[in-house]
């Protein structure tokens, strides 16, 4: 088992997750997205959260949900989207939408943080 030298922490997995989310918005920034909301949560317990919501040059709303993995040796980020965690989102989109007065389409990314780089899953659910 390796130590870590003196007066060095783990990074958390806040941070983690954040820098990753950092690394995301950058790459889909540079795609010609706009970050309109970050980490938009619902109020109350079981509520759902939506890591990035960005808006398309064509108009389109888009949702994205970011993952990273140190490598795909048990299945890639974007596989980790479950049925539960897309219901999650979609409840928590359904939520944002209520506060906009006219419902532009929509669309439910993920996109992958890999050593490798981004990886863009678009329309890689439905709200079904």
């Amino acid at each position: 088992m390796g130590f870590l030298p003196n007066n060095t922490k783990p990074a958390s997995t806040k941070k983690v997750g954040d820098a990753a989310e950092d690394e995301a918005l950058l790459y889909l920034q540079q795609q010609g997205l706009r970050l309109v909301c970050r980490n938009y949560r619902t109020p109350g317990r079981g509520g759902g959260e939506i890591d990035l919501v960005l808006l398309d040059p064509d108009g389109t709303l888009v949702f994205v949900e970011v993952r990273r993995r140190k490598s795909s040796l048990h299945g890639t980020a974007a596989a980790s989207v479950g049925r539960t965690k897309q219901r999650r989102v979609v409840l928590a989109a359904q939520h944002y939408l209520l506060r906009v007065r006219t419902l532009p389409p929509c669309r439910f990314d993920v996109i992958e943080v890999t050593p490798e780089g981004c990886h863009w899953l678009r329309a890689a659910f439905d709200a079904q």
